[in-house]
């Protein structure tokens, strides 16, 4: 069974097989049943923690989310609306950064300094100008081949240069994620460090959403991003990879029709706090990692509507 409370109307509503009710009144047929978190793991008890808790973090939580998690040392995947696409915002930064480290590869070139500034400006401090800059170098076609390379099929670059429209969704963002974390014929070892570096160095303003909760022993590498337009109200996206204590995971959220910024990230976080507490278990006192109480994001590549 599981709960959600309506935006439109805040009624409970509840999901039991494929009736969901509202109070006594059925939904129309258009409105589809919630989702339900689905873990797998090669560790004892800590899929049904993980199914549990994060169940639990979302409690309540208004608007929709697609997560994904996935821990190489316990063999572990959690999944929650996996394939439902959303307009990727800064997150796309990314996947612009590997196109561009995949395609210079192909030549087996070093980035220029120029690249290397704009890449930095891109990643660390989210800056619009430069993405926009390296997306017009690149190309959709370049863009397109990267996608293919990293079997990231449903993943669609924006059109006319409104890179913050590429549709998205966490299967392809966590594919993503494990070819930064993991040796793979796409990216280059020296690749890969790099992009781990950069997301390592974002700006303290922008360390928020999926790092909520990390421990002080594990490594943070993160990416975030939001949008706010008239449909699905705010979107609000985060990625990050964690590496130490015996751990390697990542975790991808992705969230639509939030009434606020802030709403999103606390849904982002109180998910992330759950996962790496089951993940990572320390003992009582020691420090987590504590995000900025002031999330900021730069305005993405849009049109003025829609």
């Amino acid at each position: 069974m599981t709960h959600r409370i309506s935006r439109r109307t805040g009624a409970l509503t509840t999901t039991l097989g494929a009736a969901v009710l509202v109070g006594a009144t059925a939904l129309p047929a258009a409105a589809a049943p919630t989702a339900a978190v689905h873990c797998t793991s090669a560790t004892a008890g800590l899929a049904e923690k993980l199914t549990k808790d994060i169940t639990a973090a979302l409690a309540n939580r208004q608007g929709t989310v697609a997560l994904g998690v996935y821990d190489r040392s316990t063999g572990t995947t959690c999944s929650l609306n996996s394939t439902t696409a959303f307009d990727s915002a800064s997150t796309v930064k990314v996947t612009v950064l590997a196109t561009l480290l995949w395609d210079a590869k192909k030549t087996n070139r070093y980035l220029t300094d120029t690249e290397a500034d704009l890449t930095k400006a891109m990643i660390t401090a989210s800056d619009n100008d430069a993405t926009s800059t390296l997306w017009k170098q690149l190309g959709v076609a370049k863009i397109q081949g990267f996608l293919t390379a990293a079997g990231m099929t449903k993943t669609v670059p924006g059109a006319d240069g409104y890179w913050g429209l590429t549709q998205e969704n966490v299967e392809d963002e966590q594919k993503l994620l494990k070819l930064i974390t993991a040796k793979n014929t796409v990216l280059s070892d020296n690749s890969r460090a790099y992009m781990l570096k950069l997301m390592g160095q974002v700006i303290a303003d922008q360390r928020w959403g999926t790092p909520a909760g990390a421990p002080s022993s594990v490594a943070v590498h993160v990416k975030n991003g939001w949008l706010q337009r008239s449909t699905h109200g705010w979107r609000v996206h985060s990625l990050g990879t964690f590496n130490g204590a015996g751990h390697d995971y990542m975790i991808s959220v992705l969230t639509q029709d939030n009434s606020t910024m802030d709403y999103g990230v606390t849904t982002i976080q109180n998910v992330a706090k759950a996962v790496h507490k089951a993940l990572v278990p320390t003992t009582p006192g020691v420090t987590r990692y504590t995000p900025t109480d002031s999330p900021r994001e730069a305005f993405v590549a849009v049109p003025p509507r829609g």
